[in-house]
């Protein structure tokens, strides 16, 4: 497992770019989604089910796990790969998000953020080394820096003193990154909220610093998509063509599209299997609520013509019944479905900058529904 980290670009159409990662478990193809599994497992789904998707890496989230069952206890279980029994890429995040998320329960300064833990009220501290260290011990495949994310909208001077800080903490990252295992890859992270100039001031100064990957983080945690995409095209010139670029948290599949036709690489949501274990798909034609009373007596399967199986087989008016019912079936079947479109949706966008069509591709899949904007079948 000693083979190194690398990026290949295969072709582009664009801005847009498909190309293949290496790492030491296994190629990523881009543009990718990464299923959420923050706890070890995407929520519901076994891991050969998750593959069965189409999935090449999943992601995996460093405060959840370093509090339970433990960083240390899974190193010596094997590390994640094998507790998980996930033996391709895994991403780690750094634990930044929950500085955001969790603001109730911590207090932050120069040397990190001291957390209450959300399960028992322990103090715990996580600065930049140690979430490297917790990262390297969990055996992830793409390290991540840690940073301060914002919640948006934000002041500016908070947004500036927040992108500061997250560069500071980046040098702190790649220097404890050092005596990493070679095959494993650092990302630097992107902050600056909306505003373009602060974008371009964080990204030159990772650049400078020198990671294996970009991050573009702090968006998707409550701008308009406009704001979304205007921060993107603001970004991706400072970042260098021939390292993959990672949207953070994003998002719905017009998201992913959009983010795809502006140079985004990689992306993470938890919306496929959160949404799906609340009744709702997505699809072709658009987001189909289970839970409504129109699909009760519908004998008609999700999608005829879906490539994946399970979309094809299953009655709406039986996934309406276990959702209803709030059988866990339901909502296994609602995930893994849900997870399969986003590969799908991915699949068809690699094809389609290989044969020079994106365009195409966003037309018609746009025409289809992909903005859930349609009324559901």
């Amino acid at each position: 497992m000693s083979d190194p980290f690398s990026f290949r670009l295969i072709a582009q159409d664009g801005a847009a770019r498909t190309g293949e990662i290496s790492t030491p478990h296994g190629p990523i193809r881009t543009p990718a989604f990464m299923p959420v599994g923050t706890q070890a497992t995407v929520k519901g789904v076994l891991p050969e089910a998750v593959r069965a998707t189409g999935a090449d890496i999943l992601l995996g989230n460093t405060y959840h796990l370093m509090l339970r069952p433990g960083a240390e206890r899974i190193a010596a279980l094997g590390g994640l790969h094998e507790f998980m029994r996930w033996p391709h890429p895994i991403l780690t995040d750094s634990g930044g998000f929950q500085v955001m998320s969790l603001a109730s329960l911590r207090k932050l300064d120069e040397q990190g953020v001291t957390f209450r833990s959300h399960l028992d009220g322990a103090a715990i501290s996580l600065s930049p080394e140690r979430s490297i260290e917790v990262q390297l011990l969990l055996g992830s495949d793409i390290v991540m820096q840690l940073d301060e994310c914002l919640k948006l909208p934000a002041e500016r001077a908070d947004i500036d003193r927040a992108m500061q800080l997250s560069l500071r903490w980046g040098e702190r990252s790649k220097r404890a990154f050092a005596l990493a295992p070679q095959g494993r890859a650092l990302f630097g992270i992107v902050q600056g909220g909306t505003d373009a100039p602060l974008r371009r001031e964080s990204a030159r100064g990772l650049v400078g610093i020198g990671f294996d990957g970009y991050a573009v983080g702090g968006l998707a945690v409550g701008e308009p998509q406009e704001a979304m995409l205007a921060t993107i095209e603001a970004t991706i010139p400072e970042l260098p063509a021939d390292k993959p670029r990672y949207l953070m948290g994003v998002g719905t599949p017009d998201d992913i599209i959009e983010a795809v036709a502006r140079g985004i690489d990689m992306f993470d949501c938890v919306m496929p299997t959160r949404n799906g274990r609340h009744g709702t798909v997505f699809s072709r034609f658009g987001q189909i609520v289970l839970r409504n009373a129109r699909h009760a007596d519908d004998p008609r399967p999700l999608d005829a013509e879906s490539p994946y199986e399970i979309a094809r087989s299953y009655s709406r008016a039986y996934l309406h019944h276990l959702i209803k019912a709030n059988e866990m079936l339901g909502m296994t079947l609602l995930s893994q479905i849900n997870l399969a479109y986003y590969q799908e949706i991915t699949a068809g966008l690699r094809a389609a900058i290989a044969a020079g069509r994106l365009a195409d591709f966003i037309a018609e899949t746009k025409a289809g529904g992909v903005r859930g904007d349609l009324p559901p079948l």
